[in-house]
């Protein structure tokens, strides 16, 4: 839906075309109906995946980035490298994701590379600890004693040798990280902190609580949306961590 938006619904999602609060299905070329200012609500939630699906994956690449930056310094480095980078990821735990992008988002402006920024800014402690685990449990493995006997650098034994057998956790942790990203620039879209000049799934339903008992499915629909998207990431999640985990592959 997001990748074909444009070809289903050329034009701005922002355009007044319709009357407003046409009812789904009550005119064909508004299958979805439309809002209190007669926006088309499917072109709406077409346009919307679009942001909405980016602002989770840009999001969850950055605090990707951050996340293993640090996490395999402290877990391979150890000693009083991996005490600061710990208090520093702790730090930051005991801050609310919701609350830190909101702080993030009014210190900068409402637009979608802040909003970005700001969720992967405060998503990225939870891949530093999955990072520093899997770290700490392969920095003495066979493998990496015979890297360094065979004078590999450390950057070479990190982003060569361990990094590629962390990878499975990581990974599926990132996968629950674009659906939080996903949840959080909903809610931020829905308090009025998203960008005005773009559609996303949260502004939708927050434009649309007014209408609540008359327009129903103003907020419905874009919730739905939300809805089934986290949940097929999170099915993703399970999946690659079945696929993942030799455990669970010989059960």
């Amino acid at each position: 839906l997001a990748l074909f938006a444009d070809m289903l619904f050329p034009g701005d999602p922002l355009d007044m075309v319709a009357m407003p609060l046409l009812t789904p299905g009550q005119e064909a070329e508004f299958p979805l109906g439309s809002d209190t200012l007669g926006r088309d609500v499917a072109a709406g939630i077409a346009h919307g995946a679009r942001v909405t699906l980016m602002t989770g994956a840009v999001a969850a690449i950055i605090s990707l980035f951050i996340g293993v930056l640090i996490g395999s310094a402290a877990g391979y480095f150890g000693g009083w490298l991996e005490d600061i980078l710990v208090r520093i990821t702790e730090v930051f735990q005991t801050i609310p994701s919701f609350l830190l992008v909101i702080v993030l988002v009014v210190i900068g402006q409402p637009s979608v590379s802040t909003i970005i920024l700001a969720i992967g800014l405060a998503s990225w402690p939870v891949i530093a600890r999955v990072v520093r685990a899997e770290f700490r449990s392969l920095r003495e493995s066979d493998f990496v004693l015979a890297a360094r006997s065979l004078g590999f650098s450390n950057r070479r034994i990190i982003f060569q040798e361990i990094l590629p057998n962390a990878l499975p956790p990581v990974i599926v942790t990132t996968s629950v990280i674009v659906a939080s990203a996903i949840l959080i620039e909903s809610g931020l879209s829905f308090l009025g902190m998203g960008d005005p000049n773009v559609v996303s799934w949260g502004s939708m339903i927050g434009e649309g609580r007014e209408q609540l008992r008359t327009a129903w499915y103003l907020t419905a629909l874009p919730g739905v949306f939300i809805i089934l998207t986290v949940m097929a990431l999170n099915l993703v999640g399970d999946g690659l961590n079945d696929a993942f985990n030799p455990r669970l592959r010989g059960m």
